[in-house]
């Protein structure tokens, strides 16, 4: 029996309210983004759409300019520093090819793996998924310290390289466990009826199963993206001259203030890269979130 309109309507509202709830936080970082200085520090009120609009905030983080430049008082600089101290046009690129690299690397790990476990039956199976599960009950700051003298003994610290080498690390048992999942949703006896047809396994793997989890990878490519561009401590610790988004909106709080307008700005431009690659694989994602929700 169908709900009635007004259980429809309650249900509804309720939705909107929830969601709503959920994206005030973000709309407000937009918002701010967006205010000048004055309006964003008005102590007498909080300022919602009563001021003129201004890209004063993403001109000097996106595009380097000073404050100088865009005639903006010396008395709002908060002591922060100069250009240099805001421009993040490095470290977009930076955090790009980090996050990019280290999804291509822990999605190729993560898929070969889980199909190595999810189809082939060898001593010590369990114990290895238990292992790799086991990794992600441990937090990295309990071993930020050997990770950064280990770091630094192999010349990896300070380096694309290295955040790309721990970002693959932290990710891949959450990938295996994943694509695993999804492996095991696929029917064992099409391997078996592939392997009737001469099929080697890997051409199974790769020209039978691979295509039917391509919804699971898309949805694992997308969990590691997002961990890898927001990931903060390892990054941290392990850097000094680069910077990724996280640790660079951090600099922005000093002991003499912190930059709204600049960190809401550099925030929200954060967001883009993320919302552009869950886009571009939207149709996978929902399949691979909902791969298995369903047997027949």
């Amino acid at each position: 029996m169908s709900p009635s309109l007004a259980k429809r309507l309650l249900r509804d509202l309720t939705a909107i309210i929830v969601v709503g709830i959920f994206m005030f936080p973000l709309f407000w970082w937009g918002l701010t983004s967006f205010k000048p200085t004055s309006a964003i520090f008005n102590k007498d009120e909080v300022v919602f759409f009563d001021f003129e609009p201004t890209l004063v905030n993403y001109e000097v983080v996106l595009l380097g300019k000073s404050r100088a430049e865009l005639a903006i008082e010396s008395g709002n600089t908060f002591g922060v520093g100069g250009a240099s101290s805001y421009d993040s046009r490095q470290t977009i690129i930076d955090s790009i090819i980090v996050a990019v690299c280290s999804t291509a690397l822990t999605v190729f790990a993560g898929v070969t793996a889980a199909y190595a476990l999810s189809r082939m039956k060898f001593r010590g199976r369990q114990g290895y998924l238990n292992w790799i599960l086991s990794q992600r009950f441990v937090p990295p700051i309990a071993i930020i310290v050997p990770v950064v003298f280990m770091f630094h003994f192999l010349g990896l610290r300070d380096t694309l390289l290295g955040l790309i080498f721990i970002h693959t690390l932290i990710n891949v048992p959450l990938a295996v466990l994943l694509m695993k999942s999804f492996f095991d949703d696929v029917p064992v006896e099409i391997d078996e009826a592939a392997m009737l047809d001469g099929a080697t396994r890997f051409q199974i793997f790769r020209k039978v199963v691979l295509p039917m989890v391509t919804g699971g990878v898309a949805a694992t490519a997308v969990l590691c993206f997002i961990f890898s561009w927001t990931e903060f401590l390892l990054s941290l610790f392990l850097t000094s001259s680069i910077r990724t988004l996280p640790v660079k909106i951090s600099t922005f709080v000093t002991s003499t203030g912190s930059e709204w307008g600049f960190i809401s700005a550099l925030g929200t431009s954060a967001i883009v890269p993320s919302f552009i690659f869950i886009l571009l694989v939207q149709k996978q994602l929902v399949r691979g979130l909902t791969l298995g929700s369903l047997k027949e």
